[in-house]
């Protein structure tokens, strides 16, 4: 059975990249919309007691798909109204954020935070390092310890505006020697140690690199222990996506794909991928060429070695008993998708590794092309500090409406920065990563707009910002603005971590954008590898900008002025 699935999904890959690659011109123009704003100027209305919304000739915030000239109307928003910012939240709230953003200023507290909280929990005891963990970090980036105990705060930010995506992050805490042996365990066949290798190095297991969480401060991490433990992951997402059905009509949950198998698959699948990929890339490239380049290209794509034959040594290389297991690994996904549709929620599968990613985001697709046909229900994730984002995202819009599809995009920045650009150099192939932060800046601009485009041609796409670049999100509702994307239809939506960015996401969500947090829940102790991280996360966040502590101080100023000391949010 697995013999076929795995075929049946290059082959489908194959003739998505040919179809695409050989007929470059039948892509739309990516040249940004022309429809600039019709009429400048107009007053200023609050909404919900303090978003400022600049309206244009119209008295509400939608608009048609169809609007023309004078009528078309700007929507704006206030980041510095911090009211709006910091309305659901009282005074303690404040004062933890300013606390906890100020510690991860400090170099040595971030770098020794891990042995610090361990030290803690000696000499205070479990109990007294519970409760003071909730007060500080803990309180600040996690909901509550279980699918009960967040849902006070679900309830609250919905009715500020702000939607949810669950997110169990719980980790294993492994040591480094642990988490290596454990990778090349999980990523390498049987059958393959007694062959000769003739895999590529990018898409090899290396024992330097095994231990995943290196380099990595924004992307919980999955080691491959046996298949009672990817049904276990399995069943903490299934518990997700029925607490976020439970908790809104319009929920997101979040799933890992190494979580739910042995990693060796996703790693050779890629492969295989990446290579047909070439294959026809080259044919595109000597498309209507004779002669001597003719010859030149039948040399170049024996060496490739991708033909159709070549496929089937590939799958030879697993064991029986590892056939069973990339068998289950399809299964759990595809129990996910369904369970998904069957609770009304929109599912996010991360994005991983590039060695990974390639199986990553054709089993994406393949869930897109099954569960997407009514409404977005599968949603991919596009790291644009890649070069090749832009690429991946265009290709995969251009598929979904020639099959007619809805496309569903999270746009990130990228989490594993460090640790791509290390591994590619220490081993030996090229860097993926776009060669500095305006330079990614740009592609996400350039995939963001790409996709708003097709947003506004055909209302069949969807993506998500996630983001906490301002800039970044004044830059999506300028697009908006221009193309007349009304935020009541649901089609773009904005995403930030817990904890942080509050004055980009309520003022979005009190102005009527679907805008959505990242809840992370779990137990306080299981879940000290997730706060490690985001106290690293936010030491450069929080040292490149101090603009998010000098708003929470504006607000607690502003209310002790005006006598607001026991401050109380009201909903």
């Amino acid at each position: 059975m697995f013999n076929k699935v795995v075929p049946a999904l290059v082959k489908s890959s194959s003739d998505k990249i040919k179809r695409i690659c050989l007929s470059q011109g039948r892509f739309r123009s990516t040249v940004a919309s022309t429809q600039g704003d019709e009429v400048e100027g107009g007053k200023e209305k609050q909404v919900d007691e303090g978003t400022v919304v600049k309206a244009v000739q119209a008295d509400t915030i939608i608009q048609s798909k169809n609007t023309t000239d004078a009528q078309t109307q700007k929507i704006e928003i206030d980041f510095d109204n911090t009211h709006e910012a910091y309305k659901s939240k009282d005074n303690i709230e404040l004062l933890r954020s300013l606390l906890v953003f100020k510690l991860c200023t400090f170099d040595f507290l971030v770098d020794k935070n891990k042995m610090l909280m361990d030290l803690s929990k000696k000499v205070f005891g479990q109990r007294l390092f519970e409760r003071l963990m909730k007060m500080t970090f803990y309180g600040q980036f996690v909901a509550g310890e279980d699918h009960n105990s967040i849902k006070p705060l679900i309830h609250k930010n919905q009715a500020f505006g702000v939607g949810s995506v669950l997110d169990y992050s719980v980790e294993e805490d492994l040591t480094q020697e642990e988490a290596e042996k454990k990778e090349m365990d999980a990523c390498v066949s049987e059958a393959e140690k007694e062959s000769v290798d003739h895999r590529e190095k990018k898409y090899k297991a290396h024992r330097q690199f095994g231990d995943r969480r290196g380099g990595v401060v924004s992307a919980r991490t999955y080691f491959y222990a046996d298949e009672a433990k990817c049904d276990n992951q399995m069943e903490t997402f299934l518990n997700c996506i029925k607490a976020s059905g439970g908790a809104s009509i319009d929920g997101f949950s979040a799933i890992k794909m190494t979580a739910l198998g042995r990693p060796q698959f996703l790693l050779q699948f890629s492969e295989v991928l990446v290579k047909w990929r070439r294959f026809f890339n080259l044919l595109a490239a000597q498309q209507g060429k004779s002669g001597m380049d003719a010859l030149e290209q039948k040399l170049e794509l024996e060496q490739l070695k991708v033909r159709t034959g070549q496929l089937e040594p590939l799958l030879r290389k697993f064991t029986v008993e590892e056939e069973k297991q990339m068998k289950r690994m399809l299964q759990r996904v595809d129990i996910l998708a369904k369970h998904a549709v069957e609770n009304g929620v929109r599912l996010m599968v991360d994005a991983e590794q590039t060695y990974f990613q390639p199986a990553i985001s054709r089993l994406t697709l393949e869930m897109q092309r099954i569960f997407n046909r009514e409404k977005p229900i599968i949603f991919n994730t596009y790291q644009c500090y890649l070069k090749e984002a832009y690429d991946n995202v265009s290709v995969d819009v251009e598929l979904s409406r020639r099959e007619g599809w809805y496309f569903g995009a999270k746009l990130v920045r990228g989490a594993y920065m460090y640790q791509e650009r290390s591994r590619a150099e220490e081993i030996g192939y090229e860097d993926p990563i776009n060669p500095d932060y305006e330079a990614t800046n740009r592609m996400y601009h350039k995939c963001l707009e790409f996709v708003l485009e097709e947003i506004d041609h055909n209302r069949k796409a969807n993506v998500m910002v996630a983001s906490h670049n301002e800039d970044t999100v004044k830059f999506t509702l300028e697009k908006m603005n221009q193309m007349g994307l009304s935020p009541t239809e649901n089609k773009v939506y904005f995403g930030q971590l817990l904890g942080m960015c509050d004055q980009i996401s309520f003022p979005l969500g009190q102005a009527g954008f679907p805008v959505y947090k990242y809840v992370p829940y779990g137990p306080v102790n299981e879940v000290i590898p997730y706060l490690s991280r985001r106290a690293l996360e936010n030491r450069g966040f929080m040292k490149g900008s101090q603009r998010e502590r000098s708003l929470l101080w504006k607000e607690l100023k502003r209310r002790l002025l005006n006598g607001q000391i026991l401050y109380k949010p009201v909903y």
